[in-house]
């Protein structure tokens, strides 16, 4: 069978042949992985030699090597480059690959052969990360199942089998319902107040749908700069209804889904000797317990509430002052008012500043601030295909010109990649008999697509979120280890955003952003004044918005603390959640739940938090950049040493304090966003 995904590929360094696959291709190569993969854990339970680390641990650690890497371009190009017909082959597949998983977790002669070498692991003098691989692998088998009677592994396995299709059914369903909407005007007037750079993509959305006028979406890139400008409040309350209303009734409901997701969750994590999801998922975090996440989240909301209560009257009240009139502000006012706020205060909007943030001067100038801070450099490599027009590829190489990886971005939204911004991997970091093999690392964001004669332009969050989301690949990209399952971003959950998180730092220094950010019409760089602006409103807000997040941690850990469903419906249950936290009114038909892909289609169920606590993370590890120089070579190296190269093979307590010396301080954060009393 003459397969692309089934061979390995002949390019350089291995990249995926993405010209050579099609859709067709996918079932016969999951096939043919599984089977593989299932004869490699055979040899492993039928070897006649006594189990030890090398014949039993390692050997699994390596096996499934093709399906690895047939499912890591499937599941990739689902997310960023799906149709229907992809959507079909993923529900095939899905119980494909839980009954697998199940035949290694499931498996009692393998989980022996496990056990044996785990019960004598004080006399085996394994390295770190040897022993951190046996005992992360003896501790998989026991928290899937593997201890259970034989009489309740079936059931396990139902269980499991169904949570995964649902899951997979979540997030197509909001998908789909984010596609299936689109706001169409032909009306001039209604597009009072929206800059030109909002209009021009409007008209391209439109003519790529064969339409007349303007077309507004639920793409971010669209919504968002919509819901700030327009000045047409009924089309803003259109917008925000369609936008939070996602996975709500009709063909793409998930409201029954959440709940059974949510059922599963705690039947499956019941049956495993916990008592509730959360304390199934936490074990494996640095919060460790759902008690010390509700103390941390508990902590913060009490200290941000009172501001973000003053940010919200305080908007309220300029809203007033300038023809809201006495009417009740409501959701959809907020961004639009926030925004007015701004300019009045900051004299800064988004309008202003995105001539300064082209897309290729920051793609420039973030290569090169990994080059001061690491001494690495990107190249352009046309010779890696890709598996979009848009896609660009580079090679990844240090300062000795040895080859790190390479790194794919994809930048623009398009209808069949889902919304928001992730990185992943194509292939992660490995060394097995001796060979090495370098991450192939892949970034996907939906910035706004050029548009006529305007390049593609960011606003500064944009650029935040393009910092954030290459701080996850350096992550990959610097990993040096020899276990697939310990490099790279392989960590436990509330760990892996700070590499993330910290880059966003530099968006706010002057001495970086003054090296890079120009006019793109004129070439003038961008005005002090202008810097000075964008670091005093970087806090802006600041009590509203921790207040956003921590209401997202804190539905998350009420859907994965339960012990039994609750009465209420979904949208009953998160309004009697979210109640006390409350910041504006609640608006009918709309929530938060059936489309939060993060916990009910991603990894972060009973794991949102980890967002803040990385936050507190990050803010302590800056402060040491603050203190020896943003661009000092000798704390990066601490970093990469300490953090981004190490991935999961120690505890993730223990390398922070190698790098900052002492515990985090979770007051940094408070201190970092001004949410301190004086």
């Amino acid at each position: 069978m003459n397969n692309p995904l089934l061979a390995e590929s002949p390019l350089r360094w291995g990249v995926p042949q993405f010209g050579l696959i099609g859709v067709d291709d996918y079932l016969p190569a999951f096939e043919a992985g599984i089977a593989e993969a299932k004869s490699e854990i055979d040899a492993i339970v039928a070897n006649p030699e006594p189990p030890d680390f090398e014949n039993t641990v390692e050997a699994l650690e390596y096996s499934g090597r093709t399906l690895d890497r047939v499912s890591s371009v499937f599941f990739n190009l689902l997310e960023a480059e799906t149709d229907d017909r992809m959507q079909a082959v993923a529900e095939k597949v899905s119980p494909m690959l839980t009954e697998y998983s199940m035949y290694v977790s499931m498996n009692g002669q393998l989980f022996d052969r496990v056990r044996y070498v785990y019960d004598r692991k004080s006399s085996l003098s394994l390295e770190k990360d040897r022993m951190m691989l046996l005992e992360n692998t003896y501790r998989s088998f026991v928290r899937n199942g593997a201890a259970l009677p034989e009489k309740d592994k079936e059931i396990y396995r139902k269980y499991a089998e169904e949570l995964s299709l649902l899951s997979l059914s979540f997030g197509n369903n909001v998908l789909r319902s984010s596609n299936a909407y689109m706001l169409h005007l032909t009306d001039p007037d209604d597009l009072a107040g929206l800059p030109g750079y909002v209009v021009e993509a409007g008209k391209a959305a439109a003519q790529s749908k064969g339409l007349d006028g303007w077309v507004f979406t639920l793409d971010y890139p669209s919504y968002a700069p919509f819901m700030k400008y327009s000045r047409r409040r009924e089309l803003r309350r259109q917008m925000y209804i369609a936008y939070n209303s996602k996975g709500i009734g009709g063909e793409t409901d998930n409201t029954g889904i959440v709940r059974k997701m949510a059922d599963l969750r705690i039947r499956m994590s019941k049956m495993l000797g916990y008592g509730n999801y959360a304390g199934y998922v936490l074990e494996e975090n640095m919060a460790r317990t759902p008690e010390k996440v509700a103390s941390f989240l508990d902590g913060l909301m009490s200290e941000s509430l009172p501001f973000a209560k003053d940010d919200i009257s305080r908007i309220y009240a300029y809203a007033s002052e300038h023809g809201f009139g006495d009417s009740m502000l409501m959701p959809w006012d907020f961004l639009f008012w926030s925004e007015r706020y701004k300019e009045a205060e900051f004299s800064l909007n988004e309008e202003l500043l995105k001539p300064y943030f082209r897309l290729e001067d920051c793609i420039s100038a973030v290569f090169d601030l990994a080059g001061r801070l690491y001494g690495i450099r990107f190249t352009e490599a046309d010779d890696v295909p890709v598996y979009h027009k848009d896609v660009r590829a580079y090679d990844v190489t240090d300062a000795g010109g040895r080859h790190l990886a390479v790194f794919y971005a994809d930048f623009f939204p398009r209808e069949g990649k889902r919304g928001g911004a992730w990185m992943t991997e194509f292939r992660g970091q490995s060394i097995r008999d001796g060979v090495e093999e370098r991450p192939l690392v892949s970034i996907v964001t939906n910035f706004t697509k050029p548009a006529g004669n305007t390049p593609s332009l960011l606003t500064h969050d944009e650029l935040t979120t393009f910092l954030h989301e290459f701080g996850h690949a350096l992550h990959g990209i610097m990993a040096e280890g020899r276990y697939p399952s310990l490099t790279g971003t392989s960590v436990a959950r509330d760990f892996v955003e700070l590499p993330s998180q910290i880059m966003e730092n530099w968006a706010y220094e002057p001495q970086y952003l003054e090296t890079f950010a120009k006019d793109y019409r004129t070439g003038e760089p961008i005005p002090e004044e202008f810097i000075s602006r964008i670091v005093e409103a970087k806090n802006y807000l600041a009590g509203y918005q921790q207040v956003r997040q921590l209401q997202f941690g804190v539905l998350d850990m009420a859907w994965h603390t339960l012990d039994t469903l609750p009465e209420e419906g979904t949208l009953e249950f998160e309004k009697k959640v979210l109640e006390p936290y409350r910041l504006m009114p609640d608006v009918s038909g709309t929530a938060v739940s059936p489309a939060f892909n993060h916990i009910f289609s991603g990894g972060y169920a009973a794991g949102y938090y980890s967002y803040k606590w990385a936050e507190v993370l990050e803010a302590d590890a800056f402060s040491l950049f603050k203190e020896n120089g943003i661009f000092d070579k000798a704390t990066a190296a601490s970093f990469r040493e300490n953090i981004l190269s190490r991935g999961g093979s120690e505890d993730p307590a223990v390398l922070y304090r190698n790098f900052r010396g002492h515990e985090p301080d979770p007051h940094a954060l408070m201190e970092k966003l001004g949410l301190v009393k004086h």
